[in-house]
């Protein structure tokens, strides 16, 4: 059985989405041609705000143990899809969640946008939100901690 030729164009095409949409891995399939672009690290840059200066200090990310006792933590609410995380219904309003408040098992705590639909992330339990692992409009990935409620 022979491979098939390399399809460069779609590979390149799937490597400008990913650094267009600031995710980690893309994979796109059609039953009989599948291919994965990865990329490895985390895309700091995409959470600077736009105001920065192109020689700041580079920004200071979480040492991967941190990032991954909160995905492990049990209190850990993921992310269920890839997508982008806001933490209020619009602009204007207030978020849906602060640290420090309580929840109930079903409350609304953001919102992912994914193919242009808005879904609701709920509270899978009662207790405390004591931390927010994301920032508004930030880009998500699927199994993602989101946050962490005790």
């Amino acid at each position: 059985m022979s491979t098939p030729p390399i399809q460069a164009e779609l590979v390149r095409t799937l490597a400008e989405l990913l650094d267009e949409t600031n995710l980690t891995e893309i994979e796109y399939d059609t039953g009989s041609l599948r291919i994965r672009v990865a990329r490895q690290g985390v895309p700091v840059a995409a959470h600077l705000p736009a105001a920065m200066p192109a020689v700041a200090a580079p920004p200071v990310s979480q040492p991967a143990a941190v990032a991954h006792d909160d995905a492990s933590h049990p209190g850990a609410v993921t992310s269920p899809m890839v997508g982008v995380a806001y933490l209020s219904p619009d602009p204007a309003s207030p978020k849906f969640v602060e640290i420090g408040q309580a929840v109930s098992e079903g409350q609304t705590l953001m919102l992912i946008e994914a193919m242009k639909t808005f879904n609701p992330i709920r509270a899978p339990r009662g207790g405390k939100v004591v931390r927010i692992l994301v920032t508004d409009s930030q880009p998500v990935e699927f199994g993602e901690p989101l946050v962490i409620i005790e």
